[in-house]
């Protein structure tokens, strides 16, 4: 069974905060509390997160360390989030190449980032089809897992073997050439600005 990491209360954000820009400032704890108007028991509490402090007491330390009191709390509620797809389990979909017996298997999806990243586990059967005219924004990365194809990009071709990698500009026309040993599995990753 996955672990879950529990979630990081706001005590110990906000004592996380205190403790990373009193460092950068290299001041020590009893220079702080001076400062703030608190008592170094209380600034330790603050900073391992045992106690949630007051208003008051967070304008004071945000006096102290010349910042603004949104300061702590910046970044706390935002999100980042993964894609996790169990081996086997990714999404089989309908894409240019299936028409040619190309099976695309998406292994996960931007979720709110300016880069769209589409990563697709890409399998070429008995059933596939040469099909080296695919052209879509961006750029596009394939490592090699199983099988040899000939791979075009533009007017050049390239005979990829597993363990090989090709990178490029994906406005180009692009695609496999000439499927040599089958059943052929690449990683296919696609990337382009939203």
């Amino acid at each position: 069974m996955d672990q879950i990491a529990p979630a990081r209360t706001l005590e110990t954000w906000i004592g996380a905060q205190v403790r990373d820009m009193r460092t950068a400032l290299g001041m020590t704890m009893s220079d702080l509390a001076r400062a703030a108007s608190i008592s170094v028991g209380m600034l330790s509490k603050i900073e391992n997160g045992q106690t949630s402090p007051s208003l008051q007491t967070l304008q004071n330390l945000a006096g102290a360390l010349n910042i603004p009191l949104a300061s702590f709390f910046a970044k706390y509620d935002e999100k980042r989030e993964a894609s996790y797809v169990r081996s086997g389990t990714g999404l089989t979909i309908e894409r240019r190449g299936s028409k040619s017996g190309h099976i695309y298997q998406l292994l996960g999806a931007s979720l709110r980032n300016k880069v769209r990243m589409e990563p697709y586990l890409i399998t070429l059967t008995e059933d596939s089809d040469a099909y080296p005219i695919f052209q879509h924004p961006g750029v596009e990365f394939i490592f090699m897992l199983e099988g040899e194809v000939v791979y075009r990009h533009g007017d050049k071709d390239y005979a990829l073997l597993p363990g090989d990698a090709l990178f490029f500009d994906s406005e180009a026309p692009h695609g496999p050439l000439e499927i040599v040993a089958r059943p052929c599995r690449y990683l296919s990753i696609i990337a382009s600005a939203e």
